[in-house]
């Protein structure tokens, strides 16, 4: 306990350098963004769950740590020896975790090497970005490291509060800190209701048997939607031949899971069906021909349609991925790191909803699950197939394969870049519609189309001061990232082949692998400013800062340059700009 108690006196004195730099009351409505969510779950539960704010330090091309001469030091020790000598705490005050960061309580401390074994960057939690708020901290203010209220009971607390079941998953203890400054002790487990789709992660008091939090697993979509008028099928049907060798990262295919090959829509990345996982789209023709057109002219929910939707939902998953050691959905993982046995299973035309998506997003080793509910008039979106995906990748890759790191309001944002960005075919960087196969309609499921016209599209950084609701949030990012696409392929061109081979220097490619970097690199719920320092802080250790400049004006243009501070106030950030050649 006493060396808890140290870490967050070094935790402390942190926060106080963080937030004395330039925040000043009264604070702004928005600064609870980065910190907070409203959750809103079973019997009227109402929860407004904290996410302590992180210092993010970055080092740009790298600095020593204590281990770098040593050949033979593993990641894990070279993580702990940073830690320890950074923080000023003894060996047995941290532990080791993953490859992506070393948990301490709610709040995952994250470090990054480059390839010459530099580091690049830390965070550490603060738990609260409001001064004074650890003034009384001391032992008292942590509860007992041993439980008064039995799991059993615990679980029937959450079970009762959140209106599920407990499903068996493993339950942990864990601390948990709180926004008024004190850290409780829980029973950590997961609740599912079949019905609802209810799948939450609950932490429930392990001295009061209260349930303090929760972690929501389901990503649920929100869509502006007017009365539909027709299908808009763009871009048309074709056929693609073989894909899989070319992607290079699956060595037995997309349809074997390293023992058992099957000639359907099921493989070692996902599953695609229809009600039970029995019911896939086998192959039309040997060799693994899967030919099935859309039929516009019938209901979705004919043969053909439901073929067409179970194939086009396979292959987005199985286009879209990453690597084992960064915590991705896959049955076997052919001993390269990871937790096994959680490919994404992808359930179409699901019954329990109409035109809508969502994406439940368990730890490492449980699967991925997206459903695409039962259209009325829609036949299948790729673009919202893409969406979905793209949320399974980010939950998975920030923070470190506990789906804990994009709760708050501000980190809670979507993935429309990567729809966007799968959508371009030329060099041009049109406004992007999103959805324009769902709906007929000039600003289809969003407020407005992507854009760099500020006329076409006028949301700023700064319009963070006026919504509260994530997915309106999440519309200004990636709004900002649809002009950091635009200054990249200007600036380099586009690859038309980018799909199938990352290897080139073409704006596409580069701004798709700054996006997959700045996932490993930013902390668990980054606000917009420190998302912004991720991309830099990637730009800087994969092109050694090349596109720096272009990347700083692109953010600039959007209302997110380096004088930006809590959605409205300038202050200088001279942390972010230090060691950029700009």
């Amino acid at each position: 306990m006493v060396a808890f108690n140290k870490f967050f006196a070094g935790a402390l004195f942190l926060a106080i350098v963080y937030v004395s730099s330039g925040l000043a009351a009264p604070w702004p409505a928005s600064l609870k963004h980065a910190t907070n969510r409203l959750r809103i779950a079973g019997r009227g539960l109402q929860l407004n769950t904290f996410h302590p704010e992180s210092t993010y330090q970055t080092f740009w091309e790298g600095i020593e740590h204590p281990l770098r001469k040593r050949a033979e030091a593993s990641i894990e020790d070279r993580a702990l020896a940073f830690i320890q000598a950074h923080l000023d705490v003894p060996a047995d005050a941290v532990s080791f975790k993953c490859d992506y960061g070393i948990p301490v309580t709610n709040a995952l401390t994250n470090v990054a090497f480059n390839k010459d074994d530099k580091l690049l960057r830390a965070n550490q939690y603060a738990f609260s970005s409001f001064p004074g708020s650890f003034a009384h901290m001391s032992l008292a203010n942590v509860a007992s490291s041993t439980p008064t209220v039995f799991l059993e009971d615990a679980i029937a607390s959450a079970e009762q509060t959140i209106d599920g079941t407990f499903n068996e998953h493993p339950p942990t203890l864990e601390f948990l800190a709180l926004e008024v400054g004190s850290v409780r002790l829980t029973h950590v487990m997961q609740i599912q209701n079949a019905e609802t789709n209810a799948w939450l992660e609950a932490f429930v008091d392990a001295h009061t048997g209260d349930v303090l939090s929760l972690t929501d697993f389901v990503t649920k979509t929100s869509y502006l939607l007017l009365p539909t008028q027709k299908e808009i099928l763009t871009p048309e049907f074709q056929t693609l031949f073989d894909p899989q060798p070319t992607l290079g990262a699956f060595p037995d295919g997309w349809h074997s899971d390293g023992t058992t090959t099957t000639m359907a829509t099921g493989g070692n990345n996902g599953i695609s069906f229809k009600g039970a996982q029995t019911a896939t789209t086998a192959q039309s023709a040997a060799g693994l021909v899967f030919k099935y057109p859309q039929s516009a002219t019938t209901a979705p929910t004919t043969t053909a349609n439901i073929n067409a939707a179970r194939v086009n939902a396979f292959h987005i998953v199985n286009s879209y991925g990453f690597t084992k050691a960064a915590f991705n959905f896959q049955n076997n993982n052919f001993g390269k790191g990871g937790a096994r046995n959680d490919r994404i299973t992808i359930s179409v035309q699901n019954s329990a909803g109409i035109d809508n998506t969502d994406f439940s997003t368990p730890p490492d080793g449980q699967s991925g699950a997206m459903r695409m509910f039962l259209p009325s008039a829609m036949v299948l979106s790729r673009t919202i197939s893409s969406y979905e995906n793209t949320r399974g990748i980010t939950n998975r890759m920030t923070g470190g394969r506990t789906d804990r790191c994009l709760k708050t309001t501000e980190a809670g944002r979507k993935s429309d870049a990567m729809a966007d960005w799968n959508e371009k075919t030329t060099s041009a960087v049109p406004d992007y519609v999103l959805g324009q196969d769902v709906i007929n309609d000039p600003a289809s499921i969003r407020s407005h189309p992507y854009s760099t016209s500020a006329t076409v599209n006028p949301l700023l950084y700064s319009s963070l001061r006026t919504p509260t609701e994530v997915h309106d949030i999440g519309e200004v990012w990636a709004n900002i990232l649809h002009n950091v696409y635009a200054t990249l392929v200007t600036a380099h061109g586009l690859s038309t082949t980018a799909g199938t081979n990352p290897a080139g220097n073409e704006g596409n490619i580069v701004f798709l692998r700054l996006f997959i970097d700045a996932l490993a690199l930013q902390p668990c719920n980054p606000p917009f400013l420190t998302a912004r320092t991720a991309w830099i802080q990637a730009d800087t250790n994969r092109y050694a800062g090349a596109n720096t400049c272009a990347l700083l004006r692109a953010f600039a243009s959007r209302g997110l340059g380096t004088a930006a501070a809590n959605h409205c106030c300038a202050r200088p950030l001279a942390a972010v700009v230090q060691g950029m050649h700009v």
